[in-house]
């Protein structure tokens, strides 16, 4: 079915909003102000989604996507290629704000940063996972639908991932290939088999590492090796294979700088940071904290704990344990911190996690989320608890897409110092 819509503002999850004989229609490839014919794609009692597939009326931030693979029914990894890069980053930011205040009742003005490292909004994403059709063809899923589109090339990505050609080869046996070069100057594919298939791998140049993911968190190396490198902060860090890192390669320096302005810390502070994948802010709160102070890192996979370790081995002050945040700040006894620094997973912190943080009293709490909704959703559950919200800032990690990078600080009055342990 195809219907007309004037657009009105921006949603969450890359989509705008219409309005259709009293029904909401989320529809993407539209952008605000603008008059469109849509194909509508589902129905629900309550609203539609549809897709512009013909603009009426364009909108003076539209531009004509560089991507042949971006539009309705193609690739589902770009939202806003229609957009140029300052419309993209100003409906980011209204998504924000609009989270915040509906969710948390807070009123701020959110401006969204451009993080360096991407020119054009283009050629910036240094880990790539590509699907595998059953004839070994690769692509990309379509935007909610497990249906591939086979590409030649994705323009999102980095220089060094497009250098080794997954697109153009072929990868029979594989239900997906991630392609990954590195800020440490390591490229590499992991290929994930299929249930009981061998993969034949292409030539991708004699520089090239090759992991096989095993599943179960299990990664061997065929060629070269199956743990990376990637800088920050004037670090290396190790990272085993699709083990976590910021994919954008200005995003890891960009939210070390904003998590340290936030947190500020002094030698001999306590710290904890917590879903702490590899050590990247726990190794610079170790820094500054000295060896008067400590830090405890938490985080629930094995491989990424394991990382951590090794890259934090020359922080005697720093130490990592593996589990659920709620269940290990219990295991380990942890009653109070000075600083707490938490960077979830997209589901967030959750009520129990939010609780259990609250009750450490930290004079600062700066959390780093990758979703404005269960930010806000969190945000709202520590008010109640003694924390507010007094800055935050967004960063544009994810060009050509909805999804938008923020760091909030949380603050509550100074009390008197608990007696309880350290998370030593």
């Amino acid at each position: 079915m195809t219907i007309e819509l004037n657009v009105e503002r921006v949603a969450n999850g890359g989509w705008c909003v219409a309005r259709h004989e009293g029904r909401v229609v989320f529809v993407r490839h539209a952008l605000p102000g603008e008059r469109v014919l849509a194909e509508v794609t589902d129905e629900t009692a309550r609203f539609l989604r549809a897709d512009a597939v013909e603009i009426l009326d364009p909108s003076p931030d539209r531009v004509t996507p560089p991507c042949p693979f971006a539009g309705p029914g193609k690739c589902g990894g770009c939202d806003w290629q229609h957009a140029t890069p300052e419309a993209q980053r100003r409906l980011k930011g209204e998504v924000v704000v609009e989270q915040l205040q509906r969710l948390a009742g807070i009123e701020m003005k959110v401006d969204v940063e451009e993080v360096p490292g991407a020119p054009g909004y283009l050629g910036w994403r240094t880990r790539v996972q590509f699907a595998v059709a059953p004839d070994g063809t690769p692509g990309l899923r379509r935007h909610r639908s497990h249906e591939i589109e086979p590409v030649d090339a994705c323009l999102i990505a980095h220089p060094e991932v497009e250098r080794l050609g997954v697109e153009r080869r072929g990868w029979r046996g594989a239900s997906s290939v991630e392609a990954i070069a590195t800020s440490g100057a390591d490229r590499a594919v992991v290929v994930a088999p299929k249930p009981h298939r061998t993969v034949a791998v292409p030539d991708l140049g004699a520089d090239a590492h090759v992991l096989v993911d095993e599943g179960r968190g299990h990664v061997r190396a065929v060629r070269g090796r199956a743990t990376l490198t990637e800088r920050a902060g004037g670090r290396d860090f190790q990272v085993t294979g699709s083990g976590f890192w910021q994919v954008h390669p200005g995003a890891a320096r960009t939210l070390l700088a904003a998590v340290r302005e936030y947190a500020a810390p002094s030698p001999g502070d306590w710290a904890l940071d917590l879903y702490c994948g590899v050590g990247l802010f726990a190794a610079d709160l170790a820094e500054a904290v000295g060896p008067e102070g400590a830090v405890l890192g938490i985080e629930s996979e094995a491989r990424a704990v394991q990382d951590a370790r090794h890259n934090l081995r020359d922080l005697p002050q720093a130490r990592v344990e593996r589990g659920r945040v709620e269940d290990a700040l219990d295991r380990l006894g942890v009653e109070r911190a000075d600083i707490v620094v938490a960077d979830p997973p997209r589901t967030g912190l959750g009520r129990d996690v939010v609780t259990r943080v609250a009750a450490l009293e930290a004079a600062r709490i700066v959390y780093v989320s990758c979703d404005p909704a269960t930010l806000a959703r969190d945000l709202a559950w520590f008010a109640p608890l003694g924390y507010q919200t007094t800055a935050l800032r967004a960063f544009d990690a994810f060009p050509m897409t909805h999804h938008v990078e923020c760091v909030a600080l949380l603050t509550r009055e100074p009390r008197q110092p608990s007696a309880a342990a350290a998370p030593r």
